[in-house]
């Protein structure tokens, strides 16, 4: 059955390349992938990214994992299995930027390498740029605006990074 819906799909090749879009945007398209613990700085940092990027002229955007899993990923939960769809789905959206020649910043934990990797794969060499937020989960619980550390010590939240689920660091 897949392989008979994969026969009715033809790839369209566009009229416009990512050249023409870097061309026309002067920047090339990459992807600069803030990974780290929850509270940790990602997102803080990739709209400041994204702010200096717009003030120069650039076409950038920011990809943010609360975002996401508002929409495109709100089916997926936190289990291991659903984190690696989470960033699965993640990094061919930042690809398909790319290929628009944007720069896009995500803003996702990615606690697993496995799945850096994968999204890092898909982008030609270059054009993928993995930005660690190194932060204690001490400091990262100190500053959780969210109260989500406290949750998942007292056992609110199953499979949270950093207290009951692993990160493995750049």
């Amino acid at each position: 059955m897949a392989d008979s819906k994969k026969r009715n799909i033809t790839w369209h090749h566009p009229l416009v390349t990512q050249e023409d879009r870097e061309r026309k945007n002067r920047h090339k398209g990459v992807v600069l992938w803030l990974t780290g613990l929850p509270s940790s700085g990602k997102s803080t940092l990739g709209h400041a990214i994204e702010r200096l990027l717009f003030e120069k002229g650039c076409s950038s955007y920011v990809l943010d994992g609360d975002n996401i899993r508002h929409r495109l990923n709100k089916d997926l939960g936190f289990t291991p299995k659903a984190r690696k769809e989470n960033i699965r789905r993640i990094g061919e959206v930042a690809n398909l930027f790319t290929d628009a020649g944007v720069i896009v910043i995500t803003a996702f934990i990615s606690p697993y390498r496995e799945d850096r990797e994968q999204a890092r794969a898909l982008n030609e060499a270059g054009r993928f740029f993995e930005i660690f937020c190194k932060c204690s989960v001490m400091e990262c619980e100190r500053r959780d605006p969210k109260g989500l550390y406290r949750r998942a010590r007292k056992g609110e939240i199953k499979l949270f990074t950093g207290v009951s689920a692993p990160y493995e660091e750049p």
